[in-house]
This record gives structure tokens, C-alpha cells and sequence, in this order.
């Protein structure tokens, strides 16, 4: 009897929803009392009404105006058949009866402001452990489960530089490189670099971007840089009993590294897109390998992992069983990033038909406000 009433009772939890997009921001600026940029705010307030997208009918979701909210979202469900949902503002936090708060991701200023609003310290990670998952979230994360995935087939290489230095001797190796920010959200903190227009009177010089974010952040990532073919990822989301559960593929496009889109499609149809490019094997042990080796800590909820498709490097070699059936000269890069939040790779998979011969496209479009548009793909 007991353990039929406890899932019960896990199924009737209330929980609260927040679309945070600034998340990534936050953990940079690592402040209790945070204010996005514009772009962050507007990002939040066109489309703050998201997780209701994978909400329980009973659940709330946390907006900065309701009415607004409900009236976006409206539109999309009628469209799609989904429950009804009860949007809340910081108002109404003191008086709603929530068990679990579940966030875009984690931060001190989500924390410090949630509490100010009246939800209660009991459901709000304490200091130490979001100082934890803010560590794991650095970049150097990604880099150490990419040693662990280089099986053969793929390739990728990530190293963290403390200083000037240390980023100049891996531009002088690898020649044309791609410099990350230890924290920023996407298509932001990243910056490529030619090594021959940077020398200067035959010495290397880096640029002030660099130096400003070993400044401020301690490090930089410095990876060499791959000729890409096709973007997507792999999304997971791990429970309360550290188990990682794989949830599906996300096909989606970027612009300058920045998000734009994702193929709303059955995961059978996704794998055979990706069947064109790569062995399935392989992306099958890369994938269980992510399951067995990922180090979390006690992280739970949902994260994404981005990889990418590569044209091989000119002095790569390969063995023949290696690339039987398929194109030669291409390479899976098995972890671009690690995203320790929900993506819009999770967002995509709330949506997906069901029904092998439906395919759509969901891209987020700016004119004067942030929407989502869903469309047929062509």
C-alpha cells in the first residue's frame, strides 16, 4: 500500500514553473541582487508563459504578468490540445500552495528574489549548493566529460587557461581558435580567433576581451576550431536518485552561435536524419556513455549536452571499419557544451508530433516582442 500512496502523493505535488532565460548571466555576475540586460528582461516578460508547455494542469507558472501570459499561451494551446494553466505573479507567491519550485536553472539572484517575494526557505536551495552547481556549470565541465566521450569517430579538444599565457601557446598550436567565457548564455562569450591577424610585429597579441575575462571570471576555454556541418544535442534529465535518463535528440539551428530554431519531429525520424551523417552505434555510445559517466553531484532536474557534426581535420587518419558506410570525412563532436538547465531542446521535445511523417519548426522570432512560431517544415 505505502508505496503506491507515495507516488500518489509525487503525482499531485504542486509545482511552481519559471522561465529564467538571464540564468546563464547570473551565474557570471554570481550576485545575490542582479539585474539582466534589457534583452534578458524582454526574453522573460514575451515568454515567461513557456513552462506551461510541460506543466501539470494543477501546476503554476511564474510570470510577470499574468493576464499577458495567458493570453500568449492561449493561442498555442487551443492549437495543440494542452490543459489549462494558472499563471501567478510575484504576488501571489506568499499564498500558493507549492511543494517544489522547478526553474529554468538554479542561481543566487532566482533564490534571493523568490524569497523576497514571499515562497518559503524550504524550497529553495541553500547557499553551498548552488554554489556547487554554479562550479559545475563552468565550462571546465564540459571539457572533463569530453575526455571521457572521445570514442572513435569523434574528436573535440578544451582546455581552460588561467592566463594571458597559456591562451597564446594554444593559439600558436591549434592557429584558429574558439575562446569561451567560463559562464555566458548563448552565442554570447564566445569569440574566434585567426591567429595570423593576430600578430603584431611577429609577436602574438590577445586581445582585451580575453584579458577582461580572466579578469572577471578567473579563465578562459580555448578549443580549436572545427569546420561544422550540422548542429543538434542531446537532452537527459537526472531524478532525485541520481539516475540520468536520456529524453531524446534535439535538431536545432544558430546563427553566429545563437539560437534560433528546432525540428519538431518523433525521435525515429530525428535518428534517421542523423543516420545521413553518422553511425547510430556511435551516437548510441556516446549517449550511454553520458548516462554511466556524467558527474553531477546532487544536480536534479533536466540538462542538455550540445554536440555537433564536423568536417574531419586534414591530418586526421582513420581506420577502415571506422567509416564504412558513411562520409569519410566527417566527425562527431560529442560535447560542444554542457547546459546544467532546461533548453530549448526540452522545449521542442514537450512538442513533438506523434506521428513518424509530421515534421515541424519551432523558431523564436523578434520584431517588436519575442514570440514562438510553429510552422511546417519544408
Amino acid at each position: 500500500m505505502f508505496p503506491y500512496f507515495f507516488v500518489f502523493l509525487q503525482s499531485i505535488m504542486k509545482t511552481l514553473h519559471i522561465f529564467n532565460p538571464e540564468h546563464e548571466i547570473a551565474l557570471a555576475a554570481n550576485l545575490a541582487h542582479f539585474t539582466p540586460p534589457h534583452a534578458g528582461r524582454q526574453l522573460k516578460a514575451d515568454l515567461g508563459w513557456l513552462p506551461a508547455l510541460w506543466a501539470d494542469a494543477d501546476d503554476y507558472v511564474l510570470v510577470d504578468h499574468s493576464e499577458a501570459a495567458r493570453k500568449c499561451y492561449e493561442r498555442l494551446r487551443r492549437r495543440l490540445g494542452r490543459p489549462i494553466c494558472q499563471f501567478v505573479d510575484r504576488s501571489d507567491l506568499p499564498h500558493l500552495d507549492v511543494q517544489q519550485v522547478k526553474p529554468w536553472g538554479w542561481d543566487s539572484a532566482l533564490v534571493t528574489d523568490l524569497h523576497r517575494w514571499g515562497l518559503s526557505v524550504n524550497l529553495l536551495p541553500e547557499s553551498s549548493r548552488l554554489e556547487c552547481w554554479r562550479q559545475l556549470a563552468h565550462r571546465r565541465t564540459s571539457a572533463r566529460l569530453l575526455s571521457s566521450l572521445r570514442l572513435e569517430g569523434t574528436v573535440g579538444e578544451a582546455v581552460e587557461c588561467s592566463d594571458v599565457e597559456q591562451v597564446e601557446a594554444f593559439m600558436s598550436r591549434w592557429q584558429r581558435v574558439v575562446v569561451k567565457a567560463p559562464w555566458s548564455s548563448s552565442g554570447r562569450g564566445v569569440r574566434f580567433y585567426d591567429t595570423e591577424r593576430l600578430v603584431d610585429q611577429g609577436k602574438l597579441m590577445v586581445d582585451n576581451w580575453i584579458r577582461n575575462v580572466i579578469k572577471q571570471q578567473g579563465s578562459v576555454m580555448v578549443e580549436p576550431y572545427y569546420n561544422k556541418v550540422k548542429d543538434f544535442g542531446m537532452e537527459f534529465e537526472r531524478d532525485a536518485n541520481g539516475q540520468v535518463h536520456y529524453l531524446g535528440l534535439s535538431l536545432f539551428h544558430t546563427k553566429n552561435g545563437a539560437y534560433i530554431g528546432n525540428l519538431l519531429a518523433t525521435e525515429e525520424t530525428k535518428r534517421a536524419q542523423m543516420a545521413r551523417y553518422l553511425s547510430l552505434d556511435l551516437l548510441d555510445s556516446v549517449r550511454q556513455r553520458i548516462i554511466d559517466n556524467i558527474l553531477l553531484a546532487d544536480y536534479q532536474g533536466p540538462f542538455g549536452i550540445d554536440m555537433m557534426i564536423v568536417n574531419a581535420p586534414c591530418n586526421a587518419t582513420f581506420s577502415k571499419r571506422e567509416f564504412s558506410n558513411l562520409n569519410s570525412h566527417l566527425l562527431l563532436h560529442p560535447c560542444v557544451e554542457l547546459n546544467l538547465r532546461r533548453t530549448m531542446g526540452h522545449v521542442a521535445l514537450s512538442l513533438v508530433p506523434t506521428d513518424d511523417d509530421i515534421r515541424k519548426v519551432m523558431h523564436i522570432e523578434l520584431t517588436d516582442h519575442y514570440k514562438i512560431h510553429i510552422r511546417k517544415a519544408q
